[in-house]
């Protein structure tokens, strides 16, 4: 049985409820794992205004649409709760939504509560389970399943954020990843896809020598065999590149030696940021750094993070570019929760990845209007 919808809700329309939800988390501090208050927000927000059962697993929320069919494609809307810690040169109060003209100042504002309150509500019209007695009410039976979930930790690419939940879901066949990439149609370039992103993998680098003492011929200086190394690795290229991502960018970022002038180190460590592309998986890169540098010993602490794409037949990056035809493709050299997806994904949302991690964060009213319109134009006739 539905429930009674809160009247301030029913009398908005969309757009204005998706504001102002975010208005409300704006308020609430939500830095990476500490996303637990603005979870019980959105967990009560949606237990009022809709009939769906609304998951909860640590502080990650998700909802299944109606109907669901495990022999149907299943599409994943996805967008992440959490924010960065704030920088001290804010003018605004960061815990706080701001409005100044048809901008909103706030922690998350851009990166990401514009993205998650915008496919979230398309979500809760296109299936038919909010919003019931609005006169643009025009829920339509989809040929694909739809999941949404609203994800914590993805600033700082924690375990109990998406992979934790992924088991929890449906197979998911295809995503799209809300972040800021810019939609609106009405500024030349406004419309930007990102149909691939960069992977990460941070490799330890270990080189091994022989101590003995610096005023004589003696020893085998592990420095000089970790710069080496260091030196292989900067002007390292892998053969394959990738059309949307460019190379492989290995860049070493940390060295440690030696204890005092007078001895020559038998031991030097080194760290390596690795962002990875589509051409390889982080585990074909990592054995191949480690071929060129041999017998120095790189070792990954992860590869979880891989690099992401989608393919440029793929249904759902041909039906954005039939509602955007001029939409601009490009390659993210940042991360995001793509990274923990093993099916093909893009990463689509209102705002400007410029803003996000910075002071005085924002969002306009305007973006997150167009980004409704665009996720609601390019899902209702979306074949899977």
């Amino acid at each position: 049985m539905r429930p009674k919808f809160n009247t301030m809700i029913t009398d908005l329309n969309i757009s204005d409820a998706a504001i102002g939800l975010l208005k409300k988390m704006l308020a609430i501090p939500s830095v990476s794992r500490e996303e637990s208050a603005v979870a019980d927000l959105l967990e009560q927000y949606l237990g009022q205004v809709s009939a769906l059962k609304v998951n909860r697993s640590g502080n990650n929320l998700w909802m299944v649409a109606p109907g669901y069919d495990e022999h149907r494609p299943t599409l994943l809307l996805n967008a992440h709760i959490d924010t960065v810690k704030p920088v001290e040169s804010w003018t605004y109060e960061p815990f706080a939504a701001t409005e100044v003209g048809d901008r909103i100042y706030g922690l998350g504002a851009n990166d990401d509560g514009a993205s998650l309150v915008s496919l979230l509500h398309v979500f809760l019209y296109l299936t038919g389970t909010a919003f019931a007695d609005l006169p643009t009410f025009e829920p339509k039976p989809l040929n694909y399943n739809l999941v949404f979930l609203a994800s914590c930790e993805e600033e700082v690419s924690g375990k109990n954020g998406l992979s934790s939940v992924l088991p929890l879901l449906p197979k998911v066949d295809v995503a799209w990843v809300g972040e800021p990439t810019g939609m609106n149609p009405n500024v030349k370039g406004g419309v930007r896809i990102a149909v691939a992103e960069k992977g990460l993998m941070v490799l330890d680098g270990t080189a091994h020598g022989k101590s003995g003492h610096a005023a004589r011929n003696e020893g085998v200086n592990a420095l000089y065999l970790a710069l080496d190394a260091i030196q292989t690795l900067r002007n390292y290229r892998i053969d394959k590149e990738s059309p949307t991502l460019g190379p492989v960018k290995v860049t070493t970022t940390v060295i440690q030696a030696g204890t005092v002038h007078n001895v020559v180190p038998d031991k030097c460590s080194f760290v390596v940021d690795v962002r990875t592309t589509d051409a390889y998986s982080n585990q074909e890169v990592a054995a191949k750094l480690q071929e060129a540098v041999a017998p120095v010993e790189l070792v990954p602490r992860s590869t979880r993070l891989q690099p992401s794409h989608i393919a440029t037949d793929h249904p759902l990056l041909r039906r954005i570019l039939e509602v955007v035809p001029d939409a601009v493709q490009f390659g993210s050299p940042t991360l995001s929760d793509q990274a923990l997806l093993s099916c093909p994904s893009v990463k689509m949302g209102p705002g400007d990845s410029a803003r996000s991690h910075t002071a005085d964060e924002y969002i306009e009213k305007q973006e997150i209007r167009e980004a409704i319109r665009l996720y609601k134009e390019i899902l209702l006739k979306l074949t899977l």
